[in-house]
This record gives structure tokens, C-alpha cells and sequence, in this order.
């Protein structure tokens, strides 16, 4: 079988053996016949630095990975964004919200969704008037998708995962999530929602730990006419203590590890592919 499959890392620091094994992943997936492409997640500026970009290409390269040109930069297709998130308002499904984070947490004890404790509505309730009082002051906002009135519009949905079977669509475990803020215009469920349609992605291939976040994506999808793919979710690479690799906690990178005198096939057997 062959399809389009990608890689999209963040260019937030070097990349590690867990980026090796997903990338690899999504290769393997694509199929002798397919595609596997590769996406720069970059919209974060405050966190993306474009030495890391050009440290993805090198590792890749070096991995004996390949990829059509040219790469899709995120923060190149902000108008992408902008025009999913102004569908999404003319529908009615959004609303900004002002909240602070000791906001929330003063508003009492919520229930812990996959992301952290759902938002409890605080500024959904808000009249016109009075969010637009707020903007004109110039206080910061996030949009926030009402989640109550997205799922009225789509009814039931299930996605597909190639080890799991059919799932049952359960975004509302997420609550009214951000779709987008001052400093980031397009969340991660967002953006990934607009670029994989656009790309013609076939399989997604991830971590387990984003698993959750399919639900939302397929919610987004409906709601904003995009094709649906099928997703595999393939498990996590862990360190010696069984946590799994992570930039914050210095995994061993790619970089080091040829610095050290590795091959590209022993790297790639470290990662499970031969």
C-alpha cells in the first residue's frame, strides 16, 4: 500500500532518537509508492529558532530520509489560518476569551480534560457588547471554540485508526479549547487540521501521546469541510527510567549521537529500523 504520509517537528530544539523513530515511521508508512513529506511546525515564534531548522534537514539527511521540496513552513501560511478560523466564526463557534490562567484556576476546581482542567465558560457568557468593550481596551484574548454548539452542528463522529479500529469522537472531553492566540495564531489542533488537509495526508502517523488529540482534529475537520485520513499511533521511545525522550529533559540528540562516531544504520537500529 502506498499513501502521503508526514513528519512535522517543531524546530524548538535538536532533534532526538524518539524524532528519528517517528520520522522513520511515517517513511515506512508512506510506502515505496507514496509520499513522505516533511512539515516545519514553526507558528510559536517565541520558541522557534531557525538554526533548529536547518539542524532537522541536516539529521534527516543524515538518517537517509528524503522528501519533496518545497517544505511546508507553517508560519509561511498564516492566511491558511486565518481563513479556517474566520469559517469556523461565521458559524457562530467561536468567542474570545479573557481569561487568565489564575482566572481559571479562581473559578474553582474543574475536571481534568486531556489537555489540563477544561475551561469552565467563564467568558462564553459574555455579551457582544461587552467583549467588544474589552478588545477596544486592548485586553489580550484567546478564540475559543464552543465546543456545545460545534458538536450540535456536526452530530455523532468516529475516526479510524488502523490499529484500533473505528473510535467514537469524544472532543467534548476537551472542553471549549483554543484555536488560536495573540502570540501563537493558530493552535497546534488547528494548524495541523489546515495542513494535513491541504497536504493530502493519507495516514497520520504520531505518538500515542497525541492520540487524544484526534478527536478534536476530527471535530475540526467536520466542521470546516476537510478530508478525513485514517491515523496510526505508534508508541513512544523511553529513556532508562521509562519516560519517554523529550527535548525539555535533554534527550540524547541526534547531533550528539553522530558527533560520537554513530552511523546512520546504527542509529536507525537504535530506533528499531533496519
Amino acid at each position: 500500500m502506498s499513501a502521503t504520509t508526514r513528519f512535522a517537528p517543531s524546530p524548538t530544539g535538536l532533534l532526538h532518537l524518539g524524532h528519528a523513530y517517528a520520522a522513520l515511521f511515517a517513511a515506512r508508512e508512506a510506502g515505496a509508492e507514496g509520499s513522505f513529506l516533511l512539515r516545519i511546525e514553526d507558528i510559536d515564534a517565541s520558541r522557534c529558532r531557525e538554526p533548529f531548522v536547518q539542524a532537522i534537514f541536516d539529521d534527516l539527511s543524515w538518517l537517509g530520509l528524503s522528501w519533496p521540496e518545497p517544505v511546508r513552513r507553517q508560519s509561511a501560511h498564516m492566511e491558511d489560518y486565518r481563513a479556517a478560523l474566520a469559517r469556523l466564526d461565521g458559524m457562530g463557534l467561536l468567542y474570545p476569551c479573557f481569561c487568565t490562567r489564575a482566572d481559571i484556576a479562581r473559578a474553582g476546581d474543574a475536571p481534568q480534560g486531556p489537555d489540563g482542567p477544561i475551561y469552565p465558560g467563564i467568558c462564553r457568557s459574555l455579551s457582544l457588547g461587552q467583549r467588544a468593550e474589552r478588545i477596544a481596551q486592548g485586553v489580550p484574548f484567546a478564540l475559543r471554540l464552543d465546543m456545545a454548539q460545534a458538536l450540535a452542528q456536526t452530530g455523532p463522529l468516529t475516526w479510524r485508526d488502523l490499529d484500533r479500529g473505528e473510535i467514537e469522537a469524544r472532543p467534548e472531553e476537551f472542553g471549549d479549547v483554543v484555536l488560536a492566540r495573540k502570540d501563537t495564531p493558530a493552535s497546534y489542533h488547528l494548524a495541523v487540521s489546515v495542513d494535513d488537509a491541504l497536504q493530502g495526508i493519507d495516514i497520520v502517523t504520531r505518538g500515542m501521546d497525541l492520540f487524544p488529540s484526534t478527536h478534536v482534529h476530527r471535530l475540526l475537520q467536520a466542521l470546516l469541510g476537510l478530508p478525513v485520513p485514517v491515523w496510526r499511533h505508534h508508541p513512544l521511545i523511553l529513556d532508562e527510567t521509562g519516560r519517554r525522550l523529550a527535548k525539555r529533559d535533554n534527550a540524547p540528540s541526534l547531533q550528539g549521537l553522530r558527533e560520537q562516531g554513530l552511523s546512520p544504520g546504527q542509529v536507525r537500529r537504535m530506533a528499531g529500523f533496519a
